[in-house]
């Protein structure tokens, strides 16, 4: 392929605690200085690695992950099964835009294009937005609002919006869209996964039915992400995708809440991103 026509991105998917390793990808990135990119996406936890990358703030998720996740404000089965937050967005975002606020004079300074995908909760699309540095903070907190284990929802535009890993889970097919034709992609989970319908798929129903289009988007969400996997697998000849996932090792689950173990699974991240690099590298 000529790298003249070569249009690259980044594409980094989600996963609550999961992005630990996608923490660890990013920050090994920052430290060899690799930025190739010219389209970076991300969706739920994955946009705010993605934000902290483009800010050059390596360390800043780590710390995140590692520290104010596991502090008991953040995730509590207590409050969930008294009615609250299972995962306190509020709380989290209040504290980590106190005391780690992502620097935007850095990450705005060359006008990245840098989108971040939430979903519609009217019809279940889609929708990826682009932020300036006085929405970033609202709309990575709009695409991480986890549907049943966050209870309520955000607005954007007056549209009621969700998660943005339930509509694209792993957001490849908006880089193509973009014209990208040679794309690395950060997964959460290990090769072997395959999603199948979760809880919020089988009490979506009942929850979220004055949204019928989040209903149909978390039924769909299997699909969609194993359609995803597939196409990375098999990209057509004109396309070329770099698959950094976690090693079958990974331990970390969405709600992990052990410091040893996040601390692991982030060196993995690192050590699978040091990989990444001279793979892209060679090709």
């Amino acid at each position: 392929m000529n790298e003249q026509q070569e249009k690259t991105a980044l594409v980094v998917e989600g996963g609550a605690m999961r992005g630990i390793f996608a923490a660890g990808v990013l920050d090994q990135f920052m430290e060899a200085d690799f930025n190739p990119f010219e389209t970076v996406l991300g969706v739920s936890a994955g946009a705010i690695n993605a934000a902290a990358y483009l800010a050059k703030q390596k360390g800043r998720n780590f710390k995140v992950f590692t520290d104010y996740s596991l502090r008991p404000e953040y995730i509590s089965w207590k409050k969930f099964l008294n009615g609250g937050h299972l995962m306190d967005l509020d709380w989290s975002w209040d504290i980590t835009t106190r005391d780690l606020p992502i620097s935007t004079d850095i990450l705005f300074a060359e006008n990245p294009d840098f989108e971040i995908g939430v979903t519609m909760n009217s019809d279940g699309r889609s929708q990826f937005i682009k932020p300036d540095a006085d929405s970033l903070s609202h709309v990575m907190k709009a695409s991480c609002t986890v549907p049943l284990f966050y209870r309520k929802f955000l607005k954007i535009e007056n549209e009621i919006v969700s998660d943005g890993g339930v509509s694209a889970p792993i957001p490849i097919q908006r880089a193509i869209e973009k014209g990208a034709t040679k794309i690395m992609v950060i997964r959460s989970r290990p090769d072997s996964f395959r999603m199948k319908k979760g809880l919020e798929a089988r009490l979506g129903k009942f929850l979220f039915r004055k949204y019928p289009g989040l209903v149909s988007a978390l039924q769909k969400r299997p699909e969609i992400y194993n359609s995803a996997i597939e196409l990375i697998q098999n990209p057509p000849k004109n396309l070329q995708i770099f698959d950094v996932c976690p090693p079958e090792s990974f331990q970390t689950k969405r709600f992990t809440q052990d410091y040893d173990l996040l601390v692991k699974d982030y060196e993995l991240g690192r050590e699978t991103g040091r990989i990444a690099i001279e793979k892209w590298n060679c090709k």
